[in-house]
């Protein structure tokens, strides 16, 4: 196997057929607009049933947006290193070797990116519904038995999903003007929702959410349980529940490191992609704890874990702006969806470029159009995308995959001590913020979530392992097609 390091200047070399067209403005936007989708606007309703408190629903929220600002701030340094298309499967290439790296990119295609753009874009169309019933998921379309029917709003989602595509197909260019206008847009939008959800505050709400804040209690509906009854838990099935709440937030705050796939189209990518990284993470992890504790301002606790269909945003926005709420929101959420979109489907592309360059992926896919830009890999991502749209099967997906996420969160992070060992004189424009303690702290926490999954919850791991290691025999297929080329 031939040795796969380089220098930050090879790694220039190696992209240099890009266009490096994206600023930090850019890149900033790419991270923000990639990690706010629907997420915020739904999860927190299951994250109450788990947790039952105002206290442990924002101290979830303050884990999670801790845990992706130190691995932001510790990517930067590997950012730098590796200042090339493919991010995160390059920096696992790199500091162990190409077999883990391309289990991450076979995760990556499998279900990681794609399942989060066909969930993505569903949401898009189910909220469209609420302005036109007809391409809402009420709309059955098709429907082959009780467990396969195909809604109004998976073909909306399709629909969008191939629009996407297409524009990306067109440039770099036009896709930085998407990004950049729709995460402006719905970030000062979300910005407006939650101001105005102050405004609405209710005293005796805020007052009574916060009465019995620090008890964790889970519904009963989590443990198979009928009623309204709500079970206390103490010592280490309570730090289960954290775990378990933490899917959505994990979930919600995701795709921040998709700027690091396009970092071969970054202006000064050793200065910006780190730089974009940390505002990126930072802006959204204000606008999180911002919402949440807005929601708690408005509705009491009950109501917000039994919002309908858990629209935990829609119950409050109703309440803050009456009968226009609904429109409100909708009309916010197929914004932010359309927008976090484009930067799932932009930068998701690039790592199967780097993996084809490889001879581990579609040979095709290693290939830019005229344009500079990877086509083929942007259309069978769509063609992936889309059959998931059609499976309706991308949320239990992603529910089962946050494990798999902050597992291999944790092995690049790790992948920092190893590089740090292994090449202690490379060149590191930007070196990890708070090395070895706040990387480390990262690597601690990463382990105790995925281990209290494993024993708490394991249908949240499971299947993520099995998508993994599905990829071991597809590897070594490769390998063999790759020899006589060698």
């Amino acid at each position: 196997m031939q040795d796969h390091l380089l220098t930050p200047q090879e790694a220039l070399q190696e992209d240099k057929s890009f266009k490096r067209s994206l600023g930090l403005l850019d890149g900033t936007m790419i991270v923000a607009g990639s990690m706010i989708g629907s997420g915020i606007f739904i999860v927190s309703a299951d994250m109450l049933k788990d947790l039952g408190s105002a206290g442990w629903l924002v101290t979830a929220w303050l884990i999670t947006g801790f845990m992706t600002l130190t691995a932001a701030v510790s990517y930067g340094e590997l950012s730098a290193m590796f200042p090339k298309a493919g991010g995160q499967y390059v920096y696992l290439r790199e500091a162990y070797n190409p077999f883990i790296g391309f289990l991450y990119g076979w995760s990556f295609f499998a279900v990681i990116q794609t399942g989060t753009i066909a969930a993505v874009a569903v949401a898009f169309g189910k909220f469209l519904g609420y302005l036109i019933p007809q391409l809402g998921d009420g709309n059955i379309i098709y429907q082959y038995s009780e467990g396969f029917k195909i809604s109004a709003a998976q073909l909306v989602g399709i629909v969008l999903i191939i629009l996407l595509t297409y524009i990306n197909t067109k440039g770099i260019k036009s896709g930085k003007i998407i990004q950049t206008t729709f995460t402006t847009a719905k970030l000062i939008a979300l910005f407006g929702l939650i101001i105005f959800g102050f405004v609405a505050a209710k005293s005796a709400v805020w007052d009574g959410n916060w009465v019995d804040a620090w008890s964790i209690k889970q519904h009963a509906s989590r443990s198979g349980g009928t009623g309204n009854n709500w079970e206390l838990l103490t010592g280490v099935v309570a730090l289960g529940a954290i775990a378990s709440a933490m899917v959505g937030s994990i979930f919600s705050s995701d795709a921040w490191n998709n700027v690091t796939f396009i970092a071969g189209e970054v202006k000064n990518p050793h200065r910006n992609t780190a730089l974009s990284l940390f505002f990126g993470t930072l802006i959204v992890t204000i606008i999180y704890i911002l919402a949440n504790l807005m929601y708690l301002s408005v509705l009491p606790i009950n109501e917000l874990a039994f919002a309908k269909d858990n629209r935990i945003a829609l119950s409050v926005s109703n309440e803050i702006f009456g009968s226009s709420g609904t429109i409100i929101l909708a009309l916010l959420i197929m914004v932010s969806t359309f927008g976090c979109n484009n930067g799932l489907i932009l930068s998701g592309a690039r790592v199967y470029y780097t993996m084809a360059k490889d001879k581990l992926f579609f040979k095709q896919t290693g290939t830019l159009n005229k344009f500079s830009v990877p086509q083929y890999a942007l259309w069978i991502q769509c063609l992936v995308a889309s059959l998931l749209c059609i499976s309706g099967q991308y949320g239990s997906l992603l529910d089962m995959v946050s494990f798999v996420v902050v597992l291999f969160y944790v092995l690049t992070i790790a992948g920092i001590f190893i590089l740090r060992k292994k090449r202690p004189n490379a060149e590191r424009p930007y070196k990890a913020f708070g090395y070895p303690v706040l990387p480390g702290i990262y690597i601690l926490m990463g382990i105790s979530f995925c281990l209290l999954l494993i024993k708490y919850k394991p249908q949240y791991t499971w299947p993520g392992l099995l998508i993994v290691l599905i990829g071991i025999p597809i590897y070594f297929v490769a390998l063999a097609r790759r020899k006589p080329e060698a």
